[in-house]
């Protein structure tokens, strides 16, 4: 698939945008675990935070592609804000914009533009594949001025963007008698409601610079106005923005894969053994043709779910396929790449060693694998 032209200068604007503004800070980021505030102030000026928020509410009007293309960008050069960009644009706002009142949507949006982060707290200790396992509860309470309010109590964990974040998509029970049936999602507003704190910030192997944090609820009380979708239905709030944002990861993926091999083959072109070249190798020069023709269909799967998610066609199963596949190639492509450097290739000060410890998360976060190839069997078997 072949970007049109408007695609490709959208492309190349953030490809050139995260070499002059990323690319210097990557290790200091890694290093210290956080994304500096003028970084992602920077982020939020290029409207990179507000994508497909239209432009009466103060975003760029822009598409899911774009969503996916500048994910994809970011990625050659830092994972880590890649998925910054795409838990707040593929999950937070898409949830807004699909399932928000339209006071709600309204307010929240608002403060989007005044540079606020949202995050998507789903996962708990005892619920990863098994998501709809919540023990989050949420409990009705009497009110003096008649308005329905909800008391919700319970922890999330490895939430993407809760460090930054100011709104929290929190995801509870309010009926647990009747399992995921009685799930609800609500926006809680980190400056407005009482009851939300910041747990454990985790120490992670990869994608470092990405905050990942306990979020916990302490009797945070809530009213119905700050409900999206319908009460009782937030597992639909839930598997439909999982599935976009699952294509967000596979962009994620195929961005780190093609940083991987931009730099092994840079490096190749200038690394000299027994007196030639890498490159004039016929073995290296198999591999580098092997990794190029995984990382061309990986993204081909993944601009294809995303082209089916803008035609209103259903893209599940695409979407399954192109995390999996491209989760799988990004680690495959990492890991050979930093093969080629030798010595060098395991060594911080060059980049593939953080490709290769960024590309595992892949394969895990927003569905394992295992879920990605049981979804697409599901799928097969019910045609």
């Amino acid at each position: 698939m072949i970007l049109n032209t408007e695609e490709q200068e959208f492309f190349d604007t953030i490809c050139q945008w995260a070499k002059q503004k990323v690319l210097p800070h990557v290790n200091s980021m890694d290093h210290e675990g956080q994304i500096p505030p003028w970084l992602q102030e920077e982020l939020f000026n290029m409207g990179l935070m507000s994508i497909e928020v239209p432009t009466e509410f103060g975003g760029t009007g822009g598409t899911f592609f774009q969503s996916i293309l500048a994910i994809q960008a970011i990625s050659q050069i830092d994972p880590s804000i890649s998925v910054f960009v795409d838990v707040q644009n593929t999950l937070f706002l898409n949830a807004v914009l699909r399932f928000a009142e339209k006071d709600l949507k309204t307010r929240v949006l608002k403060e989007i533009q005044n540079k606020s982060v949202g995050c998507y707290c789903l996962t708990e200790p005892d619920s990863g594949s098994d998501a709809f396992a919540l023990k989050t509860v949420a409990q009705k309470i009497d009110s003096p001025d008649g308005q329905t309010i909800y008391e919700i109590t319970g922890k999330k964990v490895f939430i993407t963007n809760s460090g930054e974040a100011r709104f929290f998509i929190v995801f509870a029970n309010e009926n647990p008698a009747l399992g995921y049936k009685g799930i609800t999602a609500f926006m809680i507003d980190k400056e407005i409601h009482k009851g939300i704190s910041i747990g454990k910030r985790e120490n992670k192997l990869g994608i470092r610079a990405s905050s990942t944090c306990e979020v916990i609820l302490d009797k945070c009380q809530v009213s119905s106005a700050q409900i999206l979708g319908i009460s009782g239905q937030g597992y639909k709030v839930a598997i439909e923005t999982l599935n976009e944002g699952r294509i967000g990861i596979s962009a994620q993926m195929i961005g780190l894969a093609e940083g991987a091999l931009s730099y092994a083959i840079k490096y190749v072109k200038e690394r000299k053994q027994f007196g030639k070249y890498l490159n004039e190798f016929q073995s290296i020069q198999f591999i580098l043709a092997e990794l190029e023709t995984e990382i061309t269909a990986a993204r081909l799967l993944v601009y294809h779910a995303a082209k089916l998610k803008e035609s209103g066609i259903t893209f599940t199963k695409e979407a399954a396929m192109a995390k999996l596949f491209s989760s799988e190639v990004a680690e495959k492509v990492a890991s050979q790449c930093l093969e080629l450097l030798g010595g060098y290739g395991f060594i911080k000060e060059y980049p593939l060693e953080k490709f290769y410890r960024d590309s595992k998360i892949g394969k895990i976060y927003e569905g394992t694998s295992h879920m990605q190839k049981q979804t697409i069997a599901k799928f097969l078997l019910s045609e």
